[in-house]
């Protein structure tokens, strides 16, 4: 877990952690949940400039293969114009190696490789953190809020008040919490730490809240300066 009372440090650490949070040029955005990352196949033809046709005749010759390796996830796209909609598949990790195996070994087939390995490494890295450090942070945080709130029915207001400053301080939407990237899940963690350290010596949850905005406040004010 995240440093226990410092506030100046935790605010070093997530400016830190903003300058590394840009997407690298050559990063492959992956979807699915938090707990198993997948890949668009339209994507992996995207990437190798092979029409997506191509790659879905693949998985279909080789279904049983590719689901050796877990449930091959077919999903219908949504219609562009009078077009048919398209059919495409959410492969896992293996069955996304798998199919560049049966693809011919050329430079664009061995850079996606790289590119992938380097996703799902960064996949299982923010399921780590999200374990280690941010659930502990997210309920000590919230554990802050009951006692402040001492069984009232303002619990829940200020639960959701203070997540929304905490979203609005990392410059995160609502319902992307559990599809982060690492560097913006760590600055997440970070502001979960400021807006509970924040509240430790407040009165009531009023005080706490008003503390803890001020401080998240002080950390978007310290991100934006970090940017300049």
């Amino acid at each position: 877990m995240i440093g226990p009372t410092n506030a100046n440090a935790l605010r070093e650490q997530g400016v830190k952690a903003a300058k590394q949070s840009g997407q690298q040029p050559n990063s492959i955005i992956l979807t699915g949940s938090s707990t198993e990352p997948r890949i668009d196949s339209r994507l992996i033809a995207q990437v190798l400039g092979n029409k997506h046709q191509n790659v879905r005749e693949l998985l279909t010759d080789y279904v049983d293969d590719f689901r050796e390796l877990g449930i091959l996830r077919f999903q219908t796209g949504e219609i562009a114009g009078r077009g048919q909609p398209e059919r495409y598949a959410l492969l896992n990790e293996d069955q996304a190696y798998l199919l560049l195996t049966y693809s011919r070994n050329t430079a664009k087939v061995r850079q996606l490789k790289v590119r992938l390995v380097l996703a799902f490494r960064e996949a299982r890295q923010a399921q780590d953190i999200h374990q280690t450090e941010y659930l502990p942070t997210y309920h000590s945080l919230h554990d802050e809020i009951a006692r402040l709130a001492d069984g009232t029915d303002k619990q829940r207001y200020v639960h959701m008040n203070i997540n929304r400053a905490i979203n609005k301080a990392v410059g995160v939407k609502s319902g992307e919490r559990h599809t982060l990237p690492l560097p913006s899940k760590a600055m997440l963690i970070v502001a979960q730490s400021v807006a509970r350290n924040a509240m430790l010596m407040a009165h009531d949850h009023k005080d706490g809240y008003l503390a803890a905005r001020v401080a998240l406040q002080d950390l978007n004010h310290a991100l934006e300066v970090s940017h300049v």
